[in-house]
């Protein structure tokens, strides 16, 4: 299906095809992704410090916002978890206020097998959709919800949040914020003072629940709190640890001057983009009609990008950007996003 937020400008998204050839569609396999960063050595961090596994605390001593780093929301994402682990073993402090490093999904992680990469992502359920009264309020009923009550304080207490993601396809890295000011100023300050400024993304979450980003502390129009998820590339690359490395230290660097509004934030209007469908899989046979790389932009609307059964998959208006392509995509499954720049 495809979830629209915004009118068409002349084309749909789906439309049936007009000619439909006899294909059978068969069993698809992922690839062979290889593993180029060795899986980091996080037991110093394990137990926390803070009363909380996982939790690592740094206090300046001096008045400022509480600001959280996540990593390991997905096990097998562990680039983002590396470069923590590098900037802890750094020392690495806050200009004032509190700095907190969790590792979100320790369990998963430690299954991680090279062998079956993908495998590890999660062993429940996703913990990255279930950040929402509904299922928050309720008693745990997996280990990925155990985990989310358990950092639940941590999360009510963070002015500002930066959640560290990598993607399995390769995608130029991007940073996705909730619809409110403050967060897309969070976004636009991350990519401004990056050396290439990365695109930074408003989109229609997902169906299958809330992302840590959009838990209610961080999704009040007029509340000062503020979130960001970066995807810093992809999952086993090398450049993903130094990119994610990068803007943590950004991120630390900067925050207090975005938490008291001493510093302008400007993000150029060529970086920015919003999510306007989510297109989902409606049959096993759903193929792109190129192996788009996220972040490809398609010049013309109307343009076929992939078939999906009878339907074809258009470019709804010009300039159309892809975001994080699915190439080996399952039925119910988030294809693609299509996402229009402002």
């Amino acid at each position: 299906m495809s979830c629209g937020a915004s009118p068409r400008d002349h084309h749909p998204v789906r439309k049936r095809r007009q000619r439909l050839l006899p294909t059978l569609a068969l069993p698809r396999r992922l690839p062979d992704f290889p593993i180029l960063i060795e899986t980091p050595d996080l037991t110093p961090w394990e137990k926390g410090n803070n009363g909380i596994a996982g939790v690592i605390e740094r206090d300046s001593g001096l008045p400022g916002p509480e600001i959280t780093v996540v990593s390991l929301i997905h096990g097998n994402e562990f680039a983002g978890a590396a470069a923590s682990d590098r900037l802890l073993r750094e020392d690495i402090r806050p200009i004032c206020g509190v700095l907190r490093f969790v590792f979100a999904n320790m369990a998963a992680f430690r299954r991680f097998d090279p062998e079956h990469p993908t495998a590890s992502r999660f062993i429940a359920e996703d913990l990255n959709r279930v950040w929402s009264h509904d299922r928050l309020d309720l008693p745990p009923g997996s280990v990925e919800i155990e985990r989310a009550i358990e950092l639940l304080p941590i999360i009510q207490r963070s002015d500002l949040l930066l959640d560290l993601h990598s993607m399995l396809w390769e995608s130029a890295p991007l940073f996705i914020s909730p619809q409110t000011e403050r967060s897309i100023a969070l976004a636009g300050m991350l990519s401004s003072r990056s050396d290439t400024q990365f695109l930074t993304l408003t989109d229609l979450g997902h169906v299958g629940g809330a992302r840590l980003i959009e838990h209610e502390r961080f999704m009040a129009a007029s509340g000062a709190p503020a979130s960001v998820l970066l995807e810093a590339g992809q999952h086993w690359r090398p450049e993903t640890v130094e990119i994610s490395t990068r803007v943590i230290r950004q991120f630390v660097d900067n925050a207090a001057f975005l938490h008291f509004g001493a510093r302008h934030t400007d993000n150029g209007a060529a970086h920015q983009a919003t999510v306007t469908d989510n297109v989902v899989a409606r049959s096993a046979s759903f193929a792109f009609t190129e192996p788009y790389q996220g972040g490809h932009v398609i010049q013309s609307a109307g343009t076929v990008i992939a078939t999906d059964g009878e339907d074809e998959i258009c470019t709804p208006y010009d300039h159309c950007v892809l975001i994080m392509p699915n190439l080996c995509v399952r039925r119910g499954q988030l294809a693609v996003r299509l996402a229009r720049r402002l």
